[in-house]
C-alpha cells in the first residue's frame, strides 16, 4: 500500500502539508495530526496535518485569485482542461479505487466504480460547457430584446462524506469548475488520502496546461474551526454539503444567516416495495446488493422491504438463502461481496440500533454479529442483517448507516404499501418492483413515492450521472450531478436591450418630462 499513495503523490507515512498546490505550502507541521487507519487491517495508513485557521484564509485568498482567471476563460476551454482531468482518472482508475476500497473499506470493484463516476461526470461536463445557455424572451416593448444568462458564482464549498470520498467531490467540483467557478474541498477526516490523490492528480493538468493554483482546492481539518469557518465565510457564494441531516441543518442554518446558497444532500431511509407481481428471479438480487453494498453505507442503500403477504414468505427465504452465500472479508479480494464498516463507531451504531428493533419486537432472521476475518481483528467487519419487524417501529424510521436489512409486511392494495414507504422523515431513493403497468404508473405519480428519486424494476442505489441526484424531507431537497443542475452553480441574469430610437416604459407607464 505504501506504493500506492507514493503513485499519487502522498510520500512516506506523514503527510505534514496536505494543502501543497503548486509553489504554495499551506498547513503547520506543528498542527494536530489526523491518523487515517484502514478498516480493512487496521494499520495506519499515513498521518495528515490539520489545517490551521491561517491555512483557511490564506487558501480563500489564493481561490479568489484564480477565481478572476477562470471565470474569463471560455467554457470550452474550462470543458477541454475537465476532460483532461478525466484521463488522468482514466489512467489511475484501478489505483484510486484500489486506495478507496483500502481506506474507506468498500470493494475494490466499487471503489473502481466510484472513480468511473468521476470519469463520467467530467466527459458529461466537457459536453455541457457548450451548452450553458439561457432563454430568449419577446419583450412586450417594441424595438427591445429580452434573454437570460448565467455567470459563474465564484467560489464553491463543497463538504463530502467518508462513503463517497471520491465521487461526490467529483460531482460537484468538476460542475462547479466548467461553470467558471473555483473550489474549496474540505473532505471527510475519515478518507483525507482519497482527496490528497484526486488533488494531486488535478496538479497534474494545471502544470500542463500552466494554469494558476487555486482553481480546485482542498482542506483538510475539523468541523471546529474548518468546518465553521467554510459555511460562516462571504466569500463563498455556495456551499455544497453531504452528510447526514444533524450536519445539514447546521449548514444550512449558517449559511442562510448570511443569505447564501448552498445544496444538501443527507440522509436515505430508503425502501424498495415488493408487490405479488414482482419478478423475484430480479428483485432480490437488486435488494441484496442495495442493501449490503458499501456495508450499506451509502444513502441510497435499501434500508427497508416492503412485501405483500401473499409472497412474504417466498421472499424471506429467498433472502435468508442469499444471505447465507455472501461472502465478507477484504474487500481487495474481489471474490467477496462486502467488506468491513468504516469504524468500530459504526459498528456500534449498528448494534444498538438492532438492540432497539428487538425492543421493539423486531426478529433477526439473520446476521448482525460482528466478525473476525482473516487474521484481521479490526472489528469493523460484520455480518449483514435481516431483521423482520413491523412497520410502526420507531426504529425503521431512524437511518442507521449499516448492513440491516428491515422486511416489513403490507396485506392490502398498493396504497398501503406506498403509505408506509412515506411514513420517514427522509425522502432520498425509493423504488417498486411489478409488472403491472397500473402498479408501476401509480408509483412514479403524485400519490406514489415522495422521494427524490423513484425507480420501477431497479433498486434504490446505483444512481447514474445522467440524471439529477437528491431527495426531499430530511435529505435536504438539493440537487447534484446530471440533468440542469449545473444551474445550481451559476447565478441568473435576466437582460433586456432597447436598440430603438424610444425608450418606453414596461406596463404602459407614461412618464413625460415635456
Amino acid at each position: 500500500m505504501e506504493n500506492l499513495i507514493d503513485r499519487f503523490g502522498i510520500s512516506g507515512k506523514s503527510v505534514n502539508l496536505p494543502l501543497r498546490t503548486g509553489q504554495q505550502d499551506f498547513g503547520d507541521i506543528h498542527n494536530d495530526l489526523i491518523d487515517s487507519y484502514s478498516p480493512v487491517d487496521g494499520k495506519l495508513i499515513a498521518q495528515v496535518a490539520k489545517a490551521s485557521s491561517k491555512d483557511y484564509e490564506r487558501l480563500v485568498e489564493l481561490a479568489g485569485e484564480a477565481s478572476i482567471y477562470w471565470r474569463n476563460k471560455s467554457a470550452p476551454f474550462r470543458g477541454d482542461i475537465i476532460r483532461q482531468f478525466g484521463n488522468q482518472l482514466r489512467e489511475n482508475k484501478d489505483a484510486l479505487g484500489k486506495l478507496v476500497s483500502y481506506e474507506m473499506g468498500k470493494s475494490w470493484q466499487e471503489g473502481k466504480g466510484e472513480v468511473q463516476e468521476v470519469i463520467d461526470i467530467c466527459d458529461f461536463a466537457q459536453g455541457l460547457s457548450r451548452q450553458l445557455h439561457g432563454a430568449t424572451m419577446h419583450s412586450e416593448r417594441f424595438e427591445h430584446r429580452m434573454y437570460e444568462q448565467w455567470h459563474p458564482l465564484g467560489i464553491v464549498g463543497i463538504i463530502t462524506a467518508f462513503n463517497f470520498p471520491v465521487a461526490v467531490w467529483g460531482w460537484n467540483a468538476v460542475l462547479a469548475a466548467v461553470c467558471g467557478n473555483v473550489s474549496l474541498w474540505k473532505p471527510s477526516e475519515k478518507t483525507p488520502l482519497c482527496s490528497l490523490a484526486c488533488l494531486n492528480l488535478w496538479k497534474k493538468v494545471v502544470e500542463a496546461n500552466n494554469l494558476p493554483e487555486g482553481i480546485i482546492n482542498l482542506i483538510i481539518g475539523d468541523v471546529d474551526p474548518i468546518g465553521h469557518l467554510l459555511t460562516n465565510d462571504k466569500k463563498i457564494s455556495l456551499v455544497s454539503a453531504t452528510g447526514s441531516t444533524a450536519m445539514g441543518k447546521q449548514v444550512a442554518q449558517s449559511v442562510s444567516r448570511r443569505l447564501g446558497k448552498y445544496i444538501l444532500e443527507l440522509g436515505g431511509n430508503n425502501a424498495i416495495i415488493l408487490t405479488p407481481n414482482a419478478d423475484l428471479s430480479n428483485a432480490i438480487p437488486s435488494v441484496v446488493f442495495g442493501a449490503v453494498g458499501t456495508a450499506g453505507q451509502r444513502c441510497t442503500s435499501t434500508r427497508r422491504l416492503i412485501v405483500h403477504s401473499s409472497i412474504f414468505r417466498q421472499v424471506e427465504a429467498s433472502l435468508v438463502k442469499a444471505y447465507n452465500s455472501l461472502k465478507i472479508g477484504n474487500p481487495l479480494d474481489e471474490k467477496n461481496h462486502m467488506g468491513p464498516l468504516i469504524d468500530k463507531s459504526a459498528v456500534d451504531n449498528m448494534l444498538n440500533a438492532l438492540s432497539l428493533a428487538r425492543k421493539e419486537g423486531g426478529e433477526v432472521l439473520f446476521g448482525g454479529k460482528v466478525l473476525d476475518i482473516g487474521g484481521f481483528s479490526t472489528g469493523c467487519y460484520v455480518s449483514p442483517c435481516l431483521v423482520k419487524i413491523n412497520h410502526q417501529a420507531s426504529i425503521v424510521k431512524e437511518e442507521t448507516f449499516a448492513p440491516i436489512l428491515y422486511l416489513m409486511e403490507y396485506t392490502g392494495e398498493l396504497e398501503e404499501a406506498i403509505k408506509i414507504q412515506n411514513n420517514v422523515p427522509q425522502g432520498l431513493s425509493s423504488a417498486i418492483f411489478t409488472l403491472n403497468l397500473h402498479e408501476a404508473e401509480n408509483f412514479l405519480g403524485p400519490n406514489g413515492s415522495d422521494c427524490g428519486l423513484a425507480n420501477v424494476n431497479i433498486g434504490t442505489s446505483g444512481a447514474e450521472i445522467g440524471g439529477a441526484f437528491g431527495g426531499e424531507k430530511d435529505t435536504g431537497g438539493g440537487r447534484e450531478s446530471g440533468s440542469d443542475c449545473w444551474k445550481y452553480y451559476m447565478r441568473r441574469q435576466t437582460n433586456t436591450i432597447n436598440y430603438g430610437k424610444e425608450a418606453p416604459l414596461a406596463q404602459g407607464i407614461k412618464f413625460d418630462l415635456s
